[in-house]
């Protein structure tokens, strides 16, 4: 018998595998790519962790469909920032339904904790998820919290013996710590955070961003990097920070942008394709500022077809005005 969990790389979801896993069920750890997972991909790190727990690992991309079903709509609306944590989770139950099929699979898992999370861990939020998972036979399993939960399908046909299942609840992370150390385990993620949709910053430029541009897939990496600025005639400009934020950035291929270089060592930067001549030069300025330029000295400075002959401004204050975030 197969069951598939929904997977983060958290110690929860890890040991939600490995107790199903010691029961003699096969499983499938199966992550959903919505494309707020951060700013680092974590693949090899998320299949290692999988197999740690004892389970095969699968990916599914769902990034496109999530922004069109999900982000802007949901039912249940949002957490502090810009998360549809009920909404989401039900979502991804759904999608691993689908899947149950082309794997065989009987039942659902997951490492959700009862009372952990506000928005999306409270009994009557877990029963708003079962209902947009369209789980009528009742096969999602909560492995860490089961014996505080209704008995599933799979306890009760005994697929799986509930006595060795857990009663965890509420934030303290003492039971699973526990058990990581018992199992050996040393390489796992913190359970707590992980979506950039819970963030604050990512959460602003979103709703800033969607004032002037329409959130597509391709705005989901664009927003993760750089500093953010927003220019008097519309143009959206982007500075990199350090190497990290260049070598991302320079990764990234919006068709509503353009990248370029400075001519002394600095961030690699992009803004709006159509921008207008006014933004474009106050962008080589504003780029050439946090480059490795000198005062008072003039530089050569090309975006696309157009050169700007422009020096740094005197502080990094005076771009203040500019900024939609650091």
């Amino acid at each position: 018998m197969r069951a598939i969990s929904l997977f983060s790389g958290g110690l929860d979801s890890m040991l939600a595998v490995k107790l199903i896993k010691e029961q003699g069920i096969d499983i499938t750890a199966l992550y959903i790519n919505i494309g707020f997972g951060g700013t680092k991909d974590i693949k090899d790190e998320l299949k290692r962790r999988a197999n740690i727990a004892g389970a095969d690992f699968m990916i599914v991309d769902v990034r496109e469909k999530y922004i069109q079903d999900i982000l802007f709509s949901p039912k249940y609306g949002y957490g502090k920032n810009f998360n549809p944590c009920i909404d989401c989770h039900g979502y991804m139950f759904k999608i691993a339904k689908k899947i149950m099929l082309d794997l065989d699979a009987s039942f659902l898992i997951t490492g959700e904790v009862l009372g952990q999370r506000p928005m999306s861990q409270r009994k009557d939020a877990l029963q708003k998820v079962k209902e947009l998972a369209l789980d009528e036979d009742n096969l999602l399993v909560r492995p860490l919290s089961a014996k505080l939960l209704e008995p599933t399908k799979p306890e009760i046909e005994g697929w799986i013996d509930r006595d060795k299942l857990l009663d965890i609840k509420g934030r303290s992370r003492e039971k699973q710590l526990a058990l990581a150390k018992e199992f050996g385990w040393k390489d796992y993620e913190s359970p707590a955070g992980g979506c950039l949709l819970t963030e604050p910053v990512y959460s602003q430029k979103i709703r800033e961003y969607i004032e002037y541009e329409e959130f597509d897939v391709n705005a989901i990496d664009l927003l993760k990097f750089g500093r953010h600025f927003r220019l008097p005639d519309g143009a959206k400009l982007i500075v990199g920070r350090h190497k990290e934020d260049n070598e991302n950035l320079l990764k990234i291929n919006h068709p509503n942008y353009i990248g370029f270089r400075l001519p002394v060592a600095g961030p690699y930067s992009l803004i709006n394709k159509g921008a207008s001549i006014k933004d474009l030069e106050l962008a080589s300025k504003i780029a050439i500022t946090y480059g490795k330029s000198l005062k008072n000295q003039k530089y050569i400075v090309k975006i696309d077809n157009n050169s700007f002959e422009v020096e740094p401004f005197e502080t990094k204050s005076e771009i203040k005005r500019y900024f939609f975030n650091s």
